[in-house]
């Protein structure tokens, strides 16, 4: 027989185990907003060969002085450098970063249009999900997902 899950048993877990799922959410909270800045940052530079700090705030839909904060944090991560004059630029661990990103929103966008989420829903939807996923969920999705293709 198998464990019943939270849904299935609302008692409340041991407290090792419930803090260690808030430590994993409060770190997906973290890394999310890198993870964010560094696919767009990225996303800017491959459309239009550079990423300006007036870009990333529209685009984000933030005001320019939490960009700025933010990017210097980026910086400070080795996630991104600064050109004077010039746009916002990827390190190698930035442009790592942000495959490992734009793979995991693929996998998770994929999978819920496999199972019936309509494709703009899905892609806003993967937008946060792929954040706070772990690796098994998300070996899972794509599994999944590679089935479903097989039978289509």
């Amino acid at each position: 027989m198998s464990r019943p899950t939270h849904a299935d048993d609302p008692s409340l877990p041991d407290a090792d185990v419930q803090a260690e799922a808030f430590r994993q959410a409060r770190e997906a909270r973290k890394v999310e907003l890198f993870e964010d800045y560094v696919e767009l940052i990225d996303d800017l530079i491959r459309d239009g060969g550079e990423a300006r700090q007036v870009d990333i705030a529209a685009r984000l839909g933030v005001a320019q002085p939490t960009v700025a904060r933010m990017l210097k944090r980026l910086i400070e991560e080795g996630l991104v450098s600064r050109k004077p004059y010039r746009g916002v630029f990827l390190t190698e661990r930035g442009r790592t970063l942000a495959e490992q990103s734009r793979i995991r929103h693929g996998i998770v966008e994929r999978f819920l249009i496999d199972i019936g989420v309509d494709p703009e829903t899905a892609r806003r939807d993967a937008e946060g999900i792929e954040h706070h996923v772990s690796e098994a969920t998300l070996e899972a999705f794509r599994l999944y997902s590679a089935g479903c293709a097989r039978r289509r």
